[in-house]
């Protein structure tokens, strides 16, 4: 019963509800004690052969008005306590999906996307029907067995009942030893089914890579092999589960074979008539639901508790970005200081930047480049403030950054990141996703700024093409582009490239980055890059490698040091007359 406990919050706030829901049970509970008592007379009124036509339209008449008051109050109970789990189901589906919008990177590297879809369906299934099937099986066996009995005391005799209702303790009993038996297991078995999810997300997510690699055989044999583990444990669950309805049954037969011996006893000493017995039977067979209910009840506990512990384990988890309780709440604008004496993955001691300071003036350009694990994206995750912990200081117009409210510092950055993830909507609407209040001409605009307007009035549909999940149905300079009309619709005071023209040719990098340059000219922008012509232009570029800058400097300044930079800009040079492409000069 612990799980009602842990949902007390939720029954004290819907008490009128349920309390509702419980006045009708316990109403078709009383209602249909009385078709067992009109039977037993019927019978009792034939075999004595004096049963009218009227009495028996008047018993007909009160068995029809049970049956629509029943039909009624069972619409009265179902209204209220359905309502009620799905009322839960709704506030927790709120709340975690709020929770997985407030939580930091550390919390998406520590759990797996199938892992958490597993505990917002299946985990969430389990707990609503706690609120539902739940709070019905407990009260409805409680009320109408308690009632059920007292009928059979009162109508019928009290020894008969003491002696029918014996073996229900055995119920209790074994319900309890194969309930706790099934919690263990089904806490494995939704644990498999996340890692089955987490599969299956993964693999459909990224069947380009496994057909174009000619993997197929080899993912199926281990989807098969993770389905087979899944079975296998399900199996175990299923079993104990399927033992509750033979104890039931057996019990059952039990109170069956009790109630024919004595009852047949009584009614051939007079001590109750063939009428009686027939009621009493009656009776015991409305006492099978509130047995079995008793089974099933301790399988919906079960389960329930198993699933909340684990959603409940999520929640409480916090986030590391903590905003200050007198955080800034106005935007950032102005000169950026990054100031990072070093920073290290949480769970990693090796030190990811060492040494790494720079500052920006407000309106200035900033070039990032270096070796693919060199530290850029990094750099753009300190700023963007997925990671809080480090030793140094980030200014932003003055002010730390971890002074701001994330809405007012995010809100003044536009990003593009190097996977360019983009949404099952249309074009138009992915352009504006972080303003839907930007008209067409202010999308189209963004588009031509990032050089991919005369790609979509190509579409089928232009700016209402649906893209597809993820942008499928484009190509990844497509994609790329997009991405930068989402950051620069905006005008963001501070823009951040992470090696975002790298699907595009030259032709449409140089295009790109001229537009950005008149577009920008009194905002701060930060672009990494492989290719060194997208940094040329920059008041400064900085080399970063293994965490560290090795050179700084402008574009001229770095060719003349003849170090790593300018090693690279030969070599790309070359590349580019090797393609047929004319040499980018500096």
């Amino acid at each position: 019963m612990g799980i009602f406990k842990k949902l007390g919050w939720y029954f004290r706030q819907e008490k009128k509800r349920y309390v509702l829901g419980v006045f009708f049970l316990a109403l078709v509970a009383l209602v249909n004690l009385i078709p067992p008592k009109i039977i037993g007379t019927l019978v009792d009124a034939m075999a004595a052969r004096n049963l009218t036509m009227d009495r028996l339209l008047l018993w007909l008449s009160l068995m029809l008005f049970a049956g629509i008051t029943q039909y009624l109050c069972r619409y009265g109970w179902r209204n209220a306590i359905w309502g009620g789990a799905a009322k839960l189901e709704r506030t927790l589906r709120t709340r975690l999906f709020w929770h997985f919008m407030k939580m930091d990177a550390t919390f998406y590297q520590k759990h797996r996307t199938g892992d958490l879809m597993a505990h917002a369906t299946n985990d969430l299934n389990a707990i609503q029907n706690v609120a539902g099937a739940g709070i019905l099986t407990l009260f409805d066996s409680i009320i109408t067995g308690g009632t059920t009995i007292v009928a059979m005391m009162l109508f019928v005799d009290w020894r008969l009942t003491i002696l029918a209702i014996l073996p229900m303790p055995l119920l209790a009993v074994m319900a309890r030893k194969l309930g706790m038996r099934l919690h263990r297991e089904f806490a494995r078995s939704q644990a498999a089914f996340s890692r089955l999810n987490d599969k299956t997300q993964e693999s459909v997510s990224g069947i380009k890579v496994i057909k174009t690699f000619g993997q197929e055989a080899e993912d199926t044999a281990d989807f098969n092999r993770i389905v087979d583990k899944t079975i296998k444990i399900n199996k175990r669950v299923n079993f104990i589960d399927a033992l509750f309805d033979p104890t039931t049954s057996l019990i059952m037969g039990i109170t069956y074979v009790i109630t024919i011996i004595y009852g047949g006893y009584l009614v051939v000493h007079g001590q109750i008539s063939i009428g009686q017995l027939v009621s009493f039977v009656t009776y015991v067979a409305a006492l099978v639901w509130p047995m079995f209910a008793i089974g099933r009840l301790f399988n919906i506990l079960e389960r329930g508790n198993a699933s909340y512990d684990r959603v409940n384990e999520l929640l409480t988890e916090r986030s590391k970005i903590i905003e200050a309780p007198d955080a800034i709440t106005t935007p950032a604008h102005g000169d950026i200081r990054f100031k990072i004496n070093k920073f290290s993955y949480p769970n990693d001691d090796h030190a990811t930047l060492m040494n790494v300071h720079f500052t920006l003036q407000q309106g200035q350009t900033l070039g990032i480049v270096g070796r693919v694990g060199a530290g850029k994206s990094t750099i753009f995750k300190l700023l963007l403030r997925e990671f809080d912990d480090y030793d140094g200081v980030i200014e932003f117009g003055g002010h730390d950054i971890r002074r701001y409210t994330l809405d007012a510092l995010l809100d003044s950055i536009g990003y593009v990141p190097q996977d360019n993830f983009l949404f099952s909507t249309t074009v138009a609407d992915n352009i504006r996703f972080s303003s839907f209040d930007k008209n067409q001409a202010e999308v189209e605009d963004a588009a031509k700024k990032s050089d991919v307007h005369d790609d979509i009035l190509a579409f089928t549909s232009g700016y209402q093409t649906m893209v597809g999940e993820r942008g499928v149905s484009l190509s990844g300079g497509q994609k790329q582009r997009l991405a930068i009309a989402r950051a620069v619709i905006t005008a963001p005071e501070l823009l951040i490239m992470d090696d975002s023209l790298s699907a595009v040719d030259a032709k449409t990098e140089a295009e790109i980055l001229e537009n950005m340059r008149a577009e920008r000219a009194d905002k701060t922008t930060i672009i990494a890059a492989q290719r060194l012509s997208s940094v040329m232009h920059a008041n400064e570029i900085i080399v970063v490698a293994d965490g560290r800058i090795i050179e700084r400097g402008t574009h001229e300044q770095l060719l003349a040091n003849h170090g790593w930079y300018a090693e690279m800009w030969a070599k790309q040079q070359l590349e580019q007359k090797l393609d047929g492409e004319a040499p980018t000069h500096g």
